[in-house]
């Protein structure tokens, strides 16, 4: 998933299995294969690889593109295999949410509106349970308060594959203390705020995902996410960093 894709149109293939993925997904909590996708809007094998991989270039899933059979493992904000957010829809488990980021936008998709939407999240650091309810996009409560969404990869590093990595550095943690933890026991640095700031961040997503049908494909522009995490009142210090010309990231200076 290149960073700066130029703006392109999705095809008709790809905006009507976008639509069909995400009602199906909202529906039964797991991602279309390739026969119910046939069944429910006739596209072919071909015709769906195809439209996947615009689908993947766009920001919209995550497809093993090596797979004959091409295998959706994320639409967020959902995903195919257990993740670090599980959410539950009338005390029932509905699905896996792909990362804490999307965990705090599913609840204004449209087959959700007016549903309590509990997120069983933990945090990263030490595991504790972490429990948000979230209805129509607002927050009705967190436990234990004062959770923190925690971010330790850098917008530089997101999707050099595609989505993957990225979801997977995005995590809720207790308090600040848990986050510099969390960074210690993985060898990262990262960016955190409350959860409140971080619905900001993800209110374009949550308030356009299945509402236009022509939602545009989404872009991967680093410099742009850092402004938006500053704004969001984020130190963002650790990604700003880059060594002087000349001089290694040591303090040694380069003999070249």
């Amino acid at each position: 998933m290149p960073q700066k894709v130029p703006p392109f149109e999705f095809t008709e293939d790809a905006l009507r299995l976008r639509q069909f993925i995400f009602e199906y997904w909202c529906g039964r909590g797991v991602p279309p294969n390739l026969r119910n996708i046939h069944e429910g809007i006739g596209l072919s094998r071909r015709q769906t690889s195809q439209a996947l991989k615009q689908l993947q270039l766009g920001i919209i899933v995550v497809v093993n593109q090596d797979s004959q059979n091409c295998d959706i493992l994320k639409a967020p904000p959902f995903s195919a295999f257990p993740s670090q957010v599980e959410l539950y829809i009338d005390d029932k488990f509905h699905s896996y949410i792909g990362c804490a980021s999307e965990a705090m936008a599913v609840s204004n998709m449209p087959p959700f509106k007016g549903k309590e939407c509990r997120l069983e999240a933990f945090c990263a650091c030490c595991l504790a349970p972490i429990t948000l309810i979230d209805k129509d996009f607002k927050l009705l409560s967190c436990d234990p308060g004062g959770v923190l969404w925690h971010v330790n990869k850098s917008p530089w590093d997101w999707g050099n594959v595609d989505m993957g990595s990225m979801c997977d550095a995005m995590n809720f943690v207790l308090d600040a203390e848990h986050a510099d933890n969390y960074e210690r026991q993985t060898g990262t640095r990262g960016v955190w705020c409350p959860v409140e700031a971080g619905k900001e961040f993800v209110r374009y997503t949550a308030e356009i995902r299945m509402w236009d049908y022509h939602w545009p494909p989404g872009t991967m522009d680093p410099a742009l996410i850092i402004e938006r995490f500053r704004g969001l009142g984020c130190d963002v210090s650790v990604w700003d960093f880059e060594p002087a010309p000349g001089v290694q990231a040591s303090g040694a200076v380069s003999r070249s």
